[in-house]
């Protein structure tokens, strides 16, 4: 089947496969890691032995989800670099089908743990699978439309679904939490509360069109062309720091870790600060006391605490569910408007600029103000559309990246380029910022603790962000290098 333009210039059937594959993979890309925030708790409470509602059994899922979410970072930022040179060497076709069924086999499997050990392992494999996929997906689209117009656009466009991701996530667990207990028995998994098994095999479905369309795939022309004609130079790293290629490598490494730091420094810690903002917080809190203190021979005290416990628990992860729900919208939204200014901006400073200047001045008065409960019984409120708008500019830029980096290096250095950006600079780098926030938290880690750090680490990012932004090369032509 022709995968190049139609002589009309109308997309091709094959390249609408290819965006609704590729399509299919961003969404899918943040659907399986924002999976681990919501199914976290239950999982590892199941796979702990512990009790998800007491102090000491929250402390303990807390500490293994910082585990997982730190390994599963760094598994994918190593694994991902070298997926990147297998994009370069192997082909964009092959290693984004692997990275998908990788991750979907992968998300399924942890459905299945029996420990938290292995629920770990499954979701370093998982997130290997969406950090590779991401890198083979962009450069793939990026040569198989070689007019610059339809190329930002395609790319543009097809990014904006990661952010639909989210929401398919939540409506998916919250079907999944709705029929758990409904299925006849031969459907019914392990367990007590084992939605969340559910939820993870729903991971599966981006492997379902994949296994029938792969068939009608082609590969990138471009790459399969100097393949065939014997002139694709073999990848090298060391080649990213060469003169022709050392500032664009550097500087796109520290800007990706500052979108990232931003996210994962201030952004994903809402969920920690959303309860702080609750009036039955404190309630909350002294239940769980009394029931840490129940002796483990007084059954039916400690399940008349648990009712008590149960709604105010569902009500605080229902006010999180919210605040997310903005935080997503606001990322999608922030999406579809990068994707239309790219292709109406020439200057990608000036582009990445216009989200990282309101960026720089709302992060701090979002986490600093309205985070830290300064706006009383309006605090909340205020939250919810200051998160909408810190996703609009802070998820953003992330498809930014997807449209510029193609447009920087060669074909046969294109995925590793990508990669070492996406990945050392976002994965492995950007992603500690939790770290600093949690170290620059002052006394108990309460929500207004985490709020101001949030704010200071959120500030920081996006300053230098900001400063390395004038130090961005500019594309030299709208064409992909050769």
């Amino acid at each position: 089947m022709n995968s190049l333009p139609s002589p009309s210039g109308r997309i091709t059937g094959v390249q609408w496969l290819v965006c609704i594959i590729a399509a299919i993979g961003f969404a899918f890309d943040t659907y399986e890691l924002l999976m681990l925030p919501l199914v976290a708790r239950p999982a590892l409470g199941a796979l702990l032995h512990v009790d998800m509602y007491s102090d000491a059994g929250s402390k303990e899922i807390l500490q293994w989800t910082a585990r997982i979410m730190w390994t599963s970072a760094v598994c994918g930022g190593v694994f991902g670099l070298l997926g990147g040179y297998l994009t370069d060497l192997l082909g964009r076709r092959r290693v984004l089908t692997w990275s998908i069924l990788l991750y979907a086999v992968s998300s399924t499997a942890s459905a299945f743990s029996t420990s938290a050990w292995m629920f770990l392992a499954f979701r370093c494999t998982t997130f290997i699978g969406v950090c590779v996929e991401f890198v083979a997906a962009v450069a793939w689209l990026s040569e198989l439309f070689p007019d610059p117009h339809r190329r930002e656009a395609v790319l543009g466009y097809t990014q904006a679904f990661a952010s639909v991701g989210g929401l398919l996530v939540a409506g998916a667990y919250k079907i999944c939490v709705t029929i758990a207990g409904t299925l006849p028995a031969w459907l019914t998994l392990p367990g007590e509360n084992n939605a969340w098994r559910y939820a993870l095999i729903s991971g599966l479905i981006p492997a379902l069109p994949l296994i029938a369309i792969r068939p009608f795939l082609p590969e990138s022309p471009v790459w399969r062309q100097k393949k065939l004609a014997g002139t694709l130079q073999r990848p090298r790293f060391g080649e990213l720091f060469q003169p022709l290629f050392r500032r664009t490598t550097i500087v796109t490494t520290l800007l990706f870790a500052c979108g990232f730091g931003a996210a994962f420094g201030a952004i994903q810690l809402v969920p920690q600060i959303v309860p702080g903002l609750l009036a039955d917080t404190g309630k909350l809190a002294g239940l769980k006391k009394k029931l840490d203190a129940v002796p483990t021979d007084n059954a039916e005290l400690a399940r008349s605490i648990k009712k008590e416990i149960k709604p105010l628990a569902d009500a605080q992860q229902q006010a999180v569910a919210n605040v997310q729900l903005y935080q997503e919208v606001g990322g999608l939204a922030g999406r579809i408007a990068m994707a239309w200014l790219a292709l109406r901006i020439v200057s990608r400073q000036r582009l990445l600029r216009l989200f990282q200047i309101p960026g720089l001045i709302l992060i701090p008065l979002v986490f600093g103000v309205a985070a830290a409960g300064h706006l009383g019984d309006a605090s909340l409120i205020v939250l919810k559309w200051g998160m909408f708008a810190a996703g609009f500019f802070t998820i953003a830029q992330f498809s930014f990246w997807g449209n510029y980096l193609p447009r920087m290096y060669p074909t046969h250095l294109r995925g590793t380029g990508e990669s070492f950006s996406a990945n050392v600079g976002g994965r492995m780098v950007g992603t500690a910022a939790s770290f600093l926030t949690a170290s620059l938290a002052f006394g108990p880690m309460g929500h207004l603790s985490i709020a101001y750090a949030a704010a200071a680490v959120g500030l920081l990012v996006y300053a230098v962000g900001l400063a390395g932004s004038f130090w961005l090369p500019e594309p030299a032509t709208e064409a992909l290098p050769e």
